[in-house]
């Protein structure tokens, strides 16, 4: 329900809703304070109440969420002090408590939150120290800044950004950047706007790659030792052996790793073909995916760029690819029609996150079943983002044709623009390929052509992956619901309105 012009306060009846793990709410008209009851949605995993007007304290009741992975505050007229009781989210990854008027000190207690991985508190009127955390010493100065008298070592970083200043080694390649596993996210930004900014201004591109192998090599460490880490990975891989290939991605080859100093241990590492041809793509996929946290993409724990090995180090999917999947019957008898249904769910997800929650939008431009992973649950997590461009004011312009062909949008054939309505096409054939088991081919036009108030239950058994016995009625209510959704979704000429 977010981007309405919802009013009032959030309604007490919301407790009725027991088995809820999923509530955006951000950019309405909200206000009053946030009710304390929301501390009932115990399976609560996402909770957004960003730029609204609630005000008043934080309830305490809110530390009971023990599921929650991502809370986003940010943007309202909070006051009062942080409560204590955060430091029981265990399972916290992203905190946003930005531009609200809340006061006092962090709690020392949120150094126990290990698995937090992004921290935005600016714009506060915090002070005292930053808690020992890694999420807290690691964020950027923009996550921090606003506020009455934060301290700590956070700013020790600063020389390090400066070493990275062409005019400090200008004998060397001193814009080379390895940034070996910053896990913690919000300082990757700062370094890759740094990295980008140097990388235009050096005209001898090409040049200075060819030659890094003879040069010094410059280190950003956060907690782990690069250089040691990079032998890991060699180790680990034997050099790139096609035995630890798993797949061809793109401009890359994707091979599996078993890091044991690194806290997932078991890692996915792309490594692309050829560091300058492929340097494009290199970058879309860093700066995409230093913007992006969310359940249903997939994480960037790291990357590098040299001459010798050009590579990115993601979290490790098990289960692999949605279309090997639905290629394969046995395989595609393991997803069953709930199953299938959760799948469209959690790209729907992440697509509506890159959309509506990110400033500027992402637009993937790739969005098919094979840069769909599922995890050991069957829920997917959107992978591959070489392709992807952030909609800046010269997101309009022209571009070359990217992706998978048979996914693309046709106007995209006459106007060559890249919007988030590419995606949305995208994601129609997507979801016709998951309920039919196969890529929808000649069916879109068939199904386009039959008029809107054609039998939706009849639409739906004539498209249904055969291999599948039917669907229960409870089901089959969901599927015929998505059917529709896919229908809109690929309409032939998208209008300015239209979602």
């Amino acid at each position: 329900m977010n981007n309405n012009l919802l009013s009032g306060g959030l309604p007490q009846e919301l407790r009725s809703l027991t088995d809820l793990n999923y509530l955006h709410l951000s950019t309405n008209r909200l206000n009053h304070s946030i009710p304390r009851s929301l501390g009932i949605f115990l399976k609560l995993h996402y909770l957004n109440l960003s730029h609204n007007n609630l005000n008043s304290e934080i309830p305490v009741q809110l530390g009971k969420l023990v599921q929650l992975s991502q809370l986003d505050l940010s943007h309202n007229y909070l006051s009062g002090e942080i409560p204590t009781e955060f430091s029981n989210l265990q399972s916290l990854q992203t905190l946003n408590l930005s531009h609200n008027s809340l006061s006092g000190v962090i709690p020392e207690s949120f150094q126990e939150l290990r698995g937090l991985d992004y921290v935005d508190i600016s714009y506060n009127k915090l002070h005292g120290p930053i808690p020992e955390n890694k999420a807290f010493q690691d964020a950027s100065i923009e996550a921090l800044q606003g506020n009455k008298g934060l301290s700590g070592n956070f700013r020790a970083l600063q020389p390090c950004l400066e070493s990275f200043s062409p005019q400090k080694n200008s004998n060397r390649v001193s814009w080379f950047v390895y940034v070996p596993f910053v896990i913690a996210g919000a300082l990757v930004p700062t370094l890759l706007r740094i990295f980008i900014h140097n990388w235009r201004r050096n005209k001898l591109l090409q040049t200075e790659i060819s030659n890094m192998e003879n040069q010094d090599l410059h280190f950003l460490v956060s907690n782990f030792d690069g250089r040691t880490l990079y032998e890991e990975i060699i180790r680990a891989t034997e050099d790139f052996k096609p035995m630890y290939c798993i797949g061809e991605r793109g401009p890359g080859s994707v091979y599996r790793a078993t890091l044991p100093s690194v806290g997932p241990n078991l890692v996915a590492i792309k490594k692309f073909h050829d560091p300058v041809l492929n340097l494009n793509q290199f970058l879309n996929e860093i700066t995409a995916l230093t913007e992006i946290r969310h359940r249903n993409v997939v994480k960037l724990y790291g990357f590098c760029l040299h001459s010798r090995h050009s590579f990115l180090v993601y979290e490790y999917i098990e289960r692999g690819s949605l279309a090997e999947f639905l290629n394969l019957e046995e395989k595609a008898r393991e997803l069953d029609w709930r199953k299938r249904v959760n799948i469209v769910k959690g790209v729907a997800h992440a697509l509506s996150y890159m959309h509506s929650d990110l400033s500027p939008p992402i637009v993937h431009w790739d969005i098919s079943s094979k840069n769909s992973l599922l995890d050991s649950q069957y829920e997917a997590h959107v992978s591959d983002f070489d392709t992807a461009k952030l909609l800046r004011d010269s997101s309009s312009d022209w571009t070359a044709i990217a992706g998978t062909i048979v996914y693309v949008a046709p106007e995209f054939a006459y106007t060559m623009k890249v919007t988030e309505k590419g995606n949305v096409y995208s994601f129609g054939v997507l979801v016709l390929e998951v309920i039919a088991g196969k890529h929808p081919g000649n069916l879109i036009l068939s199904l386009l052509s039959q008029s809107t108030d054609h039998n939706e239950s009849l639409k739906l058994k004539n498209v249904l992956d055969q291999r599948l016995p039917l669907p229960t009625p409870e089901t089959e209510d969901d599927l015929v619901r998505i059917l529709k959704i896919a229908s809109e979704c690929l309409q032939e000429n998208p209008t300015p309105d239209r979602p």
